[in-house]
C-alpha cells in the first residue's frame, strides 16, 4: 500500500502545533505581541537581523557599524524578559524543527550516500 507523503505531512504538522515547543512558542510570541513597547523591540531586532541575512546572501558586506548595531540589538532584547523567553522558545523549536529535517531526509542522504561509495 502506497503512503500518500501529503497526508503524513499534515500529520506532522498537527503534531507540532500540538507540541510542548510550538505552544511554548505560540504563549511567548503572544506574550510579546501584547506588550507595544516589547513588540515594537522585538519587530525591530527581526528588521535588524532580516536585512544583515539579506546582504549576507546577496554577497554584499556587512559592515563593522552594522555588526555594532546588531550586537547592541541582541543585547538590548536579551534584556526583555518576555523577549528572552521568546528567543529561547524559537531557539527550541528550530531545533525541534532540525531534528525532524534530518529524520525527513534520511532515506535521501543514505540513497546518495550510498551512491557516493559506489564511486
Amino acid at each position: 500500500m502506497a503512503v500518500n507523503l501529503f497526508d503524513v505531512a499534515y500529520d506532522v504538522e498537527k503534531a507540532i502545533r500540538e507540541s510542548e515547543e510550538y505552544k511554548n512558542l505560540k504563549s511567548f510570541y503572544d506574550e510579546v505581541n501584547a506588550d507595544e513597547s516589547a513588540k515594537k523591540m522585538f519587530e525591530n531586532f527581526r528588521d535588524v537581523q532580516l536585512n544583515l541575512q539579506q546582504k549576507q546572501m546577496m554577497g554584499q558586506e556587512i559592515s563593522q557599524e552594522e555588526v555594532e548595531q546588531a550586537q547592541k540589538m541582541v543585547a538590548l532584547v536579551q534584556q526583555h524578559q518576555s523577549i528572552a523567553k521568546l528567543m529561547e522558545a524559537e531557539q527550541s523549536m528550530s531545533m525541534a524543527i532540525g531534528e525532524l529535517n534530518k529524520i525527513i531526509m534520511k532515506p535521501l542522504e543514505e540513497l546518495y550516500g550510498s551512491m557516493e561509495e559506489n564511486k
